[in-house]
């Protein structure tokens, strides 16, 4: 069979090669046509102000698929790739990157330099997905400054026995409790059942400061017994609840950017919202590739998001005053002073750690 010629997607004044355009990427669905690399190109071209709005002059890690997605596909996880799967995450820039496509270097937890991919432009996301991306995994960053967030990440995801629409009432909740600090939040689906809160902040903290604001609110949100919980493992997490991911404020630790396609069935997108529109919101399949560009002819949800940017000490507060001490960090992270031992609660042995959360020799 002859092979399909590239095709081209107009970008502003770019013009970016699509290789292979009638790849299916994702398969047809009963809500959804099958849609074709072309297709999600085209996507991200579409959004692509709404899009820059929310991620650009951030450094991103990219999450490629590059032969599609189907169900039973899974992804590469583990140090050095060590659980083999069929798609991957690129924190480097891909070879063959034009030369008008930009990085930013940023550090990882162990004091790696990276130098990946910088959103200066949409054409920048539409070759990145050329390159099989769906997810963009932004950093809360931007490249002027890599050493302190710009905003503030609540990661809400459903436990075993929750819904989308318990996610929903965490989220409310979360808000209620923002604005009455005198933060304003905004909102998006993660493109599955969570829900993600954003506060714009003054880039003038530390990214464990920003986590420990994180913990603070998921604290108070557990004093108030909404069904959100802050307990890092997961056999500690009550059934029904919502986990409050606070880690994802760390160092090189993303969650889906705005407007990303996520490996799901349908082609979801992780998709900005209005409040209003989130409470009238019960399935988030229903926010597709074919049906989100449509939505944003209406308006971008968060075309206010950038308009103030918060100080956090209203949560740092909380963090400080609420009991419960320090909580676990990734496992890709240095052992941090107070942290509690790295192990699961049901196999602890009390006698083998020392009050620090230190190993004792054997």
């Amino acid at each position: 069979m002859a092979k399909t010629p590239a095709a081209h997607v107009v970008v502003g004044e770019r013009e970016v090669r699509v290789s292979s355009p009638d790849r299916v990427v994702y398969a047809a669905t009963d809500r959804t046509p099958e849609v074709t690399k072309l297709q999600v190109c085209a996507y991200f071209a579409a959004v692509g102000d709404a899009f820059m709005h929310a991620n650009g002059q951030r450094p991103v890690a990219l999450e490629r698929w590059p032969d599609g997605w189907r169900e039973g596909m899974t992804l590469t996880v583990g140090p050095g790739g060590q659980q083999q799967g069929d798609g991957f995450y690129s924190k480097r820039l891909p070879k063959g990157a034009p030369d008008w496509v930009e990085t930013c270097r940023v550090t990882t937890p162990n004091g790696r330099p990276i130098d990946e991919l910088c959103l200066t432009e949409p054409a920048a996301a539409v070759w990145a997905a050329h390159m099989g991306t769906l997810t963009f995994h932004p950093w809360a960053v931007r490249a002027p400054d890599v050493e302190h967030p710009d905003e503030l990440r609540v990661d809400l995801d459903p436990q075993e026995g929750a819904t989308f629409a318990d996610a929903r009432r965490v989220a409310a909740a979360t808000r209620e409790l923002l604005e009455e600090r005198g933060l304003r939040p905004f909102v998006k689906t993660s493109g599955n059942r969570g829900i993600h809160v954003y506060v714009r902040i003054e880039p003038r903290y530390g990214f464990e400061e920003v986590r420990h604001a994180a913990i603070g609110l998921g604290r108070e949100l557990e004093r108030r017994d909404v069904g959100a919980t802050t307990s890092w493992w997961k056999e500690e997490r009550p059934a029904g609840s919502v986990f409050l991911d606070f880690n994802q404020n760390l160092r090189d630790r993303t969650v889906a950017g705005a407007w990303s396609l996520r490996p799901r069935p349908g082609a979801p997108v992780s998709t900005p919202l209005t409040w209003e529109q989130l409470a009238d919101l019960a399935d988030p399949r229903e926010l597709h590739l074919f049906s989100v560009p449509e939505r944003l002819a209406d308006g971008d949800p968060w075309a206010e998001i950038d308009a103030t940017a918060h100080a956090i000490d209203p949560l740092l507060e909380l963090w400080e005053t609420l009991p419960g001490g320090e909580l676990s960090f990734p496992p890709d992270h240095p052992k941090m002073p107070g942290e509690p031992p790295r192990v699961q609660p049901s196999k602890k042995v009390a006698e083998h750690w020392d009050d620090a959360g230190n190993r004792r020799p054997d």
